[in-house]
């Protein structure tokens, strides 16, 4: 199997001026994620899609590579992930390389491992799933939601699981925004027969939009290597 990473990385965050090459523990934040590829040994080759040329020179010296630039139509605020991963598939492949496989991983992962990539992708090659998305259970029952009416009262989104012990509720999940694999038929067919998903610990799960964000991140990874998690 010829299996690509992609990771996204533009250069025009807002919220944290950026973010993807910002130092986290000593080294920018992107580099976390591309070790992380490297060490899963299941790619051969891990490719950034960027359009800012910091990115492209701190993702070489990483070991990834930049074989292109990113459009800059599909670097603002409003282009979604799977269009920029779509786009590089097609990059590449006019470029003559052979990908069975494509699995886009974030650029603000550090708290992913080599070790999760390879059981995702064993279990996504194993069920001969189209595309396989990572998930972390929510950590509190979503049945047991509240809303608030236009009164400033609250109520149970679902009245009828109000009294439900949270035992007896089935366990929801989310996209926890690590990574995905694809087959190339996604792209080329918009194949999507078979969707499955691998779940994450909860404790390697963190979303970083904010400075809060980053330095919560930071203590999440500290304890992690500290108590030697899996």
């Amino acid at each position: 199997m010829n299996n690509i990473a992609v990771i996204p990385a533009r250069g025009g965050s807002k919220r944290i001026p950026y973010k993807n090459i910002k130092d986290f523990l000593g080294k920018p934040l992107i580099c976390y994620t591309i070790q992380a590829a490297l060490d899963s040994g299941i790619f051969s080759s891990v490719v950034v899609s960027t359009d800012d040329e910091d990115i492209m020179i701190v993702s070489e010296k990483s070991g990834a590579r930049v074989p292109f630039m990113r459009d800059k139509k599909l670097a603002d605020d409003f282009t979604g992930t799977y269009d920029v991963v779509k786009d590089a598939y097609f990059r590449l492949t006019a470029m003559g390389e052979q990908i069975d496989n494509v699995c886009c991983i974030y650029a603000t992962a550090p708290l992913l491992t080599g070790n999760h990539l390879k059981k995702a992708y064993d279990k996504f090659v194993t069920q001969n799933a189209d595309s396989l998305i990572s998930v972390c259970e929510f950590s509190f029952p979503i049945q047991r939601a509240f809303i608030i009416n236009a009164q400033g009262n609250i109520a149970y989104r679902e009245p009828q699981y109000a009294m439900t012990r949270s035992q007896d509720l089935e366990p929801c999940y989310q996209d926890c925004g690590q990574f995905y694999f694809y087959k190339d038929t996604c792209f080329t067919q918009g194949k999507f027969a078979k969707q499955i998903a691998y779940q994450m610990p909860r404790y390697r799960v963190i979303d970083i939009d904010t400075l809060e964000d980053f330095d919560y991140a930071k203590a999440i990874y500290k304890t992690i290597e500290e108590l030697k998690l899996e």
